[in-house]
């Protein structure tokens, strides 16, 4: 059986309750259609279609595969039996807190490939929620990362500012549900900005997060975003080492980074420091691009290869290593050794990239584990096939359930726990340093190891400070940018 291969990805779970839909002419559907549509899909793509009782083909006596739209009164009344979609998704998922963290469920796919683009709405600030020192509930928030040319970076926010509230409310967290972090949604917010407080003392136990004095209103706009953040060129004990901080595999801009490597090339680099410590994931081809370039001497093996349910095994695909772009050459460098930076942030295809890498030259990673996106899903729409073309003008749904895994040439996956650095290193919130900067201490680490300098090593290790702890990411509030994404 032949089957579409529509858009995969792999990505955190955001769910939204409808009891009625609608179309672009205020059309109405009923809700059993979409979840025909949701069931339907589940049990022809779903990885762990095996495990779930509900989705077996002949569970309520249709064959999805040889009656797209069959039904009998026992099918009926259990989608009748959920009270929406979503509720219904839910129900099929295998194990969600520890198996399938990552299938969901969208209302409006046409916001969904927006961001499988690269755009989205944002006032360009990236940054990380921790509860308050030697507070009950308090909160306060580090950035991390602001992106050129947007309203954060117009406004002169810099990496490692510290805030303690918006619109003058301070941030609190007693839960998950009992917090006031929706101050964060709206277009038009202003930031309270914090210091830290060590009270003149080397311990943390009196450390607060006081007022600076200062705030800044920032606003969102509609955004594209250049994942080749940073490139530069270090000289380092008379070595040229490369570094490129690479912020997601995203297909648009191939071109900007064949250049980056074009720029190494020509500079002769012997090293390179990859940074993928914010990158949550992209496209396979863009990843197979990527490790080609570091590589070279690899063309026509394999990269990585996705492996489905035992029902679409025509649809396993394999990436190899390539040496053209677009009809072009490719910019390779033929190294034997490559240095990655992480965190718990790096996700899916930058984690598939270390694990496809790995049985070819020496992969060394530096940082935190990564997130442990072991498997990918596919863009499903309510169309005959499910692809994208002739979907159900009467709703916007779509889902993205789990329906394969990613294994390097040896057929490892990524464990579910991550993938645990060489050297572990975790951010300090409050000493984050400048990104390329040689003494940001992720990079400073990876250029110790690159002199091989033992008590340069030591050295950043002991200024990282107790980790605190960590409440939510923005990236949280946009659960469906990165993953593991496929043509």
């Amino acid at each position: 059986m032949k089957t579409l291969k529509p858009l995969i990805i792999l990505l955190i779970v955001s769910f939204i309750s409808t009891s009625c839909f609608k179309d672009n002419d205020d059309n109405l559907i009923s809700p059993n259609g979409v979840k025909d549509f949701v069931w339907k899909g589940m049990n022809l793509y779903y990885l762990y279609k095996e495990n779930i009782p509900e989705l077996s083909n002949d569970a309520f006596g249709i064959n999805t595969i040889n009656n797209r739209y069959g039904v009998t009164a026992s099918y009926e009344s259990f989608l009748e039996g959920f009270s929406s979609p979503e509720a219904l998704f839910t129900s099929l998922k295998y194990q969600p807190e520890t198996v399938d963290r990552f299938s969901w469920i969208v209302d409006d796919y046409f916001e969904l490939e927006r961001q499988f683009n690269g755009i989205s709405k944002t006032n360009g600030m990236e940054f990380s929620l921790y509860a308050s020192p030697n507070t009950s509930n308090g909160v306060f928030g580090v950035i991390r990362l602001v992106l050129p040319n947007t309203d954060a970076d117009n406004k002169n926010l810099k990496r490692g500012h510290i805030f303690y509230g918006v619109d003058g409310i301070n941030l609190y967290y007693n839960s998950a549900t009992d917090n006031n972090f929706s101050l964060f949604n709206s277009d038009t917010y202003t930031l309270n900005l914090g210091v830290v407080n060590d009270n003149g003392t080397p311990e943390t136990d009196d450390d607060t997060i006081d007022s600076s004095g200062e705030s800044i209103t920032i606003s969102k706009a509609e955004y594209t975003e250049n994942p080749v953040y940073k490139t530069d060129i270090l000289n380092i004990g008379g070595e040229n080492i490369g570094y490129l901080m690479y912020n997601g595999f995203v297909n648009n801009f191939e071109t900007e980074l064949n250049n980056a490597f074009g720029e190494f090339k020509s500079n002769n680099i012997q090293q390179l420091v990859l940074d993928l410590r914010y990158n949550p994931g992209g496209r396979v081809s863009t990843a197979t691009l990527l490790a080609s370039m570091i590589t070279g001497q690899f063309t026509g093996d394999i990269f990585e290869k996705l492996i489905y349910n035992d029902n679409l095994q025509n649809n396993n695909t394999t990436y190899n290593f390539s040496n053209n772009f677009n009809g072009g050459s490719l910019n390779n460098l033929n190294l034997n050794k490559v240095y990655v930076l992480t965190t718990d942030r790096s996700a899916s295809a930058s984690e598939g990239l270390i694990n496809g890498l790995d049985p070819y030259i020496e992969v060394i990673q530096i940082g935190d584990n990564t997130t442990g996106k072991t498997q990918a899903s596919i863009t499903i729409y309510d169309s005959a096939d499910f692809g994208r073309q002739g979907a159900n003008p009467s709703h916007t749904y779509a889902m993205q359930p789990l329906v394969a895994i990613g294994v390097n040439k040896n057929n490892l996956a990524v464990p579910s726990t991550g993938l645990v650095p060489e050297i572990p290193l975790k951010e300090d919130a409050f000493n984050l340093g400048v990104l390329g900067d040689v003494n940001e201490p992720l990079l400073a680490a990876a250029l110790a190891e690159i002199e091989n300098g033992t008590g340069k090593m030591q050295s950043i290790t002991f200024k990282v400070r107790t980790p605190l702890k960590l409440l939510k990411d923005s990236n949280d509030f946009y659960p469906n940018k990165g993953g593991m994404i496929i043509d």
